[in-house]
């Protein structure tokens, strides 16, 4: 029997969801990052998501998703309303769960050709 890789098509995937980092395609990330099918965008300066505020949805929004989903670590934990009501003003659904329900939803999307950015919150190290 022969095996072989087989890889998702041109564009960025999860690989693996730990605690403390998420590998995207062979790049294992370490601290908070936005993902979209086309690119990352490293070092997102949010821990927690008690963090979040209307001031985050910027960064989000320069990617032009149609969905967002939050990854909030190990554990759901909903942000702040002004943050929810900043994407949901701008026509952009929000979903949030933990990191590894993100991850799969996101490739799904993608695999889609989705306009999906994942939002991964990481814990400082």
């Amino acid at each position: 029997m022969d095996l072989s890789l087989d890889r998702p098509g041109s564009y960025l995937f999860v690989r693996r969801v730990g605690a403390h980092g998420i590998t995207v395609v062979d790049r294992e990330l370490t601290a908070s990052f936005l993902l979209s099918p086309e690119r990352a965008i490293e070092n997102w300066p949010v821990t927690a998501s008690n963090q979040l505020d209307a001031s985050h949805v910027d960064a989000i929004l320069e990617l032009q998703p149609e969905v967002v989903l939050l990854g909030t670590g190990e554990r759901q934990v909903f942000p702040a309303p002004a943050f929810m009501a900043g994407l949901l003003r701008k026509g952009v659904g929000v979903e949030v769960m933990d990191n590894a329900a993100a991850a799969r939803t996101y490739d799904l999307l993608a695999g889609e050709n989705r306009r999906v950015v994942a939002a991964f919150i990481l814990p400082a190290r």
